[in-house]
């Protein structure tokens, strides 16, 4: 019987994690979070809430991202949070969730759906580049759904020079060239 040697590869298809830095801006990919979405099933909203306050899991409110004691969390949607923690201990994320919210709601798995860019530096030039986010108000714990380049992506800022996009794996490749070529227009 033949054996197998796999190994595996970034949503960028290497096999260490893309990091450039472009002047002032660095865009790294990130395969270290692991990441669900949590959805209250109909009714069982107040259920859901209490459960994630017991286990000390935000539900941000809408356009927001949180870190709590389990695991970090963002608005999606009514109703609907992705969730994300750290893949060394949560890589089974829904095993972890789910009896903390039983039948009360509905999780996904997410992990390997999304590639996720950290990018740092001066994010104003930047973004103002890529996508219709006013970074003026979209302050640290923000956290919303945009385009990048006709990627339909999530931005989350972490801190004031510090943003998490996440896209849809099929389009890594995309989103991070939209990046780094944004990067050296500014650089």
């Amino acid at each position: 019987m033949a054996s197998h040697r796999l190994k595996p590869l970034s949503a960028l298809g290497r096999e260490f994690l893309a990091v450039e830095s472009i002047g002032p801006v660095t865009v790294a990919e990130v395969m270290d979070v692991a990441l669900a979405s949590l959805a209250a099933r109909r009714g069982q909203e107040a259920v859901v809430g209490a459960a994630a306050a017991q286990a000390g899991i935000p539900l941000p409110p809408p356009g927001r991202a949180e870190v709590g004691a389990v695991c970090g969390a963002f608005w999606v949607s009514p109703e609907m949070w992705f969730l994300e923690a750290p893949f060394a201990t949560h890589e089974d994320v829904v095993a972890h969730l789910r009896p903390v919210f039983g039948e009360a709601a509905s999780i996904t798995e997410q992990t390997d759906a999304w590639a996720r860019l950290n990018v740092t530096g001066p994010l104003g030039p930047l973004f103002e580049r890529l996508c219709n986010l006013d970074l003026g108000r979209f302050e640290p714990g923000s956290a919303t759904r945009t385009v990048i380049e006709h990627v339909g992506c999530y931005a989350i800022r972490r801190a004031p020079e510090r943003m998490t996009v996440l896209g849809p794996r099929s389009m890594a490749g995309s989103l991070h060239h939209a990046l780094t070529v944004a990067a050296r227009s500014v650089a």
